[in-house]
């Protein structure tokens, strides 16, 4: 029975009954450039597992940045698109094109399904891996990865004070020191990857102490790191510019919106698409632009908004000023 039970789950064409979701919705950036390894698929009602992955049964899935996912099935790579709707996630496997996501942390995520030929419903078990631990080969113009859901440090000094307040509540008390609202900023990429000195990588960081961290390499001349230190006051002004350029309710993506500009895609210097993550106190924000930057044709491809290319000029000239 447990064979046949398994043989229904991975060979029958099945589909995703509509109606309601009985999950929460699920904010996208958990998805979001996330990579899974499946372990076991269960049935949920006798919560009985009927499949494992062993180490002939290799399963991962990648969701990437602009709504396309990738898939490794036993040497077996697959490409599509991917869609969420609150906890609904729209993708296509094994002829199942919709799941219900019953759980999505930082380490584990659960896709539950039923299908119309057998009782109760069905869940997918996966664990979160590491780029170095997944088998998708990653472009050399495709972006590293930007940890969306990185927690504020401050948080964790908050923590930490709690435990010493509570070891050593017999000694006298003393009024913390307020810590300065947590800023975050990273902006990757850009430009086109091609001509006589290719670049490999383009990468400005700057953390809440002010430090700034820029690595720039390209093939000839290899990899130069320039570090020095943002004012506090000027940080926060910048915190504060973004704000006035309403990034925290700009699109998350900026992509092409005509053929002329998707024919360039495929066409070389190969584009390199720019992200940037700004992170201030509670409010954090990533955006994409699928190409960023003029080739020899002179031409903005993708449209995005005059106030963001405002904030990405003022990153660049905080890393590139004296």
């Amino acid at each position: 029975m447990l064979f046949v039970a398994m043989l229904a789950l991975f060979s029958v064409p099945c589909f995703g009954q509509g109606g309601d979701s009985p999950y929460p919705d699920v904010d996208e950036n958990k998805l979001i450039e996330t990579k899974w390894r499946y372990t076991y698929a269960l049935h949920t009602e006798s919560n009985t597992i009927i499949h494992k992955a062993d180490e002939n049964y290799d399963f991962y899935i990648h969701f990437k940045y602009d709504y396309s996912y990738e898939q490794y099935l036993n040497s077996r790579m697959t490409r599509g698109n991917w869609s969420l709707n609150g906890s609904e996630l729209f993708y296509n496997f094994k002829h199942i094109k919709k799941f219900f996501i019953a759980e999505a942390s930082g380490k584990s995520l659960v896709l539950e399904f039923t299908q119309p030929n057998s009782k109760g419903s069905y869940q997918y078990h996966y664990v979160r891996v590491n780029s170095s631990d997944a088998p998708f080969v990653k472009p050399a113009n495709e972006l590293p990865d930007i940890d969306v859901e990185a927690e504020d440090p401050n948080a964790v000094v908050a923590k930490k004070a709690r435990r010493r307040k509570k070891k050593n509540r017999r000694k006298r008390y003393e009024e913390p020191k307020e810590q300065p609202v947590y800023i975050s900023i990273e902006l990757v990429g850009g430009g086109f990857y091609g001509g006589i000195d290719p670049v490999l990588r383009d990468y400005i960081q700057i953390k809440s102490s002010g430090r700034l961290i820029k690595e720039f390499q390209s093939t000839e001349r290899g990899l130069v790191v320039t570090k020095k230190d943002i004012p506090r006051e000027e940080l926060e002004a910048f915190a504060e510019y973004c704000i006035a350029k309403n990034f925290f309710d700009m699109e998350r993506i900026y992509d092409c919106e005509d053929a002329f500009c998707q024919d360039r895609k495929r066409k070389k210097p190969t584009p390199i698409p720019l992200r940037l993550m700004i992170a201030y106190g509670t409010k954090k924000k990533v955006v994409t632009i699928t190409m960023y930057g003029r080739d020899d044709a002179n031409v903005n491809y993708v449209p995005y908004p005059k106030e963001l290319g405002d904030i990405i000029t003022s990153i660049q000239k905080m890393a590139d000023k004296l």
